[in-house]
């Protein structure tokens, strides 16, 4: 005798939460690994990469939960695969509170990233920490407070970057039947 499985809407939605969850991570990955350049204004390098208006899309489309796990092990996973392997810790800490961050104030109030003030509100609170958290971070593996100053004028161009594709593609993408 054969058991059959019923799908009942819960499990579908958290299967749905799960592939959304995935592919959000997916995406981050690779418009970072695929679409980045590295800059040379530093010993320790840097980079600009579209990974930045993935994570801003994504947080906006879908809120504060999956804005930080798309951040965290999506940019996290890229550290560890393409020779940033020193800076990992700090991006998943970075890159999910900013992922958090963006999608906590663009969903507030139930807005669900509906507002375009509150998205890009929300983009431009987010830089400031992650550029902190990068710093500090920076600060503790150089052993020098001085020598992650370089990497700030990196860090605001590639978030300056990020809203300023992340913004209207969330616009247009809020507009589609999936986000009605």
């Amino acid at each position: 005798m054969q058991k059959t499985t019923s799908y009942s809407p819960a499990t579908n939605s958290r299967t749905l939460d799960l592939v959304l969850t995935s592919m959000a991570i997916a995406l981050v990955f690779v418009a970072t690994l695929l679409l980045n350049i590295r800059l040379p204004i530093a010993a320790n390098g840097g980079l600009v990469h579209l990974g930045t208006a993935m994570l801003f899309i994504i947080a906006i489309l879908f809120g504060p939960k999956k804005g930080l796990i798309a951040g965290a092990v999506g940019m996290g996973l890229f550290d560890l695969v393409s020779g940033w392997t020193l800076w990992a810790p700090i991006t998943i800490v970075a890159r999910g509170l900013q992922g958090y961050l963006v999608g906590k104030i663009a969903w507030s109030g139930g807005r669900n990233g509906g507002s375009t003030s509150f998205n890009i509100l929300a983009a431009v609170v987010s830089i400031p920490l992650m550029v902190a958290i990068y710093y500090v971070g920076e600060a503790i593996i150089f052993s020098s407070w001085i020598i992650p100053a370089a990497s700030i004028p990196g860090n605001l161009v590639q978030n300056t970057v990020g809203l300023i594709i992340a913004i209207p593609v969330a616009i247009a993408l809020k507009k589609t039947p999936f986000f009605k």
